[in-house]
């Protein structure tokens, strides 16, 4: 089956901007936006349902596959070789407090990603990337950076809260990993730190959080030359069930393995 992942691509792309446009109108509103609890630290809003119902009707408008979302059931397409994977707000808290937020959507062929986006509708940011093709922001090409001095990393993590805490030790990592290095930095959105280290604005990223969120991101990373495990060096067949990711340049990526693998290994269902 021969499938144009450019020509997919353009439609995502389309998709997303419009998405994006929907999502601003709430997010100008984000002091009296309507919240629902889905759990401690965990936030749903109007807006991720009608973005998610957006894109949604969009892509199997025109490719009816399987598709996997944030906010509603999995649906079963007439390809059970492609799945769309969509987040339609990914850092909803940030959105809530009006601060950045992506919209991420991703094609998966069997056990790969063969494109994705990274939509910032803030800062008119689009990241993409076809498998094999390279990574692009806003059509130019990206490089992870070339940062080798310790000193100089700057590394993208989460902060979890107690509840959200799910592999032990969160805190205590942190500790050990901030001190020798330049800085470390809370994007927010799991798929915008990962666009982040795509273009250099972080050297590495590392967090337990969902393939929905980062496999677009991944791939991004990866088409721009970096690399992607889990925090004990192992590939996707692992990772991509875990979420326990390390992403980022080699250098970063090589000084993150040696302060995590201490931890317990999680390993995949």
């Amino acid at each position: 089956m021969t499938v144009n992942y450019s020509k997919i691509l353009d439609h995502m792309v389309e998709t997303a901007r419009e998405a994006g446009a929907l999502t601003l109108e709430h997010f100008k509103r984000f002091r009296d936006i309507e919240i629902g609890i889905k759990g401690p630290g965990d936030f749903v809003s109007d807006a991720d349902k009608q973005s998610e119902t957006l894109i949604r009707e969009r892509l199997l408008s025109q490719y009816p596959w399987g598709l996997t979302g944030e906010e509603f059931a999995p649906v079963e397409g007439s390809d059970s070789e492609h799945r769309w994977l969509v987040d339609p707000i990914d850092g909803t808290t940030n959105f809530i407090y009006g601060q950045h937020y992506t919209i991420t959507i991703s094609l998966r062929r069997g056990n790969e990603t063969m494109c994705g986006l990274v939509y910032n509708p803030v800062s008119e940011e689009m990241f993409t990337a076809i498998k094999g093709e390279g990574a692009y922001l806003n059509g130019t090409r990206l490089n992870v950076s070339t940062s080798t001095d310790v000193a100089l990393m700057c590394v993208g993590t989460g902060l979890p809260t107690p509840n959200l805490s799910l592999h032990p030790g969160a805190y205590q990592r942190l500790d050990e990993i901030r001190a020798p290095i330049g800085a470390v930095r809370i994007v927010g959105s799991a798929a915008n730190s990962c666009a982040y280290v795509a273009c250099g604005r972080l050297t590495g990223y590392y967090e337990e959080t969902g393939f929905v969120d980062t496999a677009a991101g991944i791939l991004i990373v990866q088409e721009a030359g970096g690399i992607v495990t889990d925090w004990w060096g192992r590939g996707p067949e692992v990772f991509e069930k875990t979420g326990t990711l390390i992403v980022a340049n080699p250098a970063t990526h090589a000084y993150l393995l040696e302060r995590l693998r201490g931890a317990p290994p999680k390993d995949a269902a």
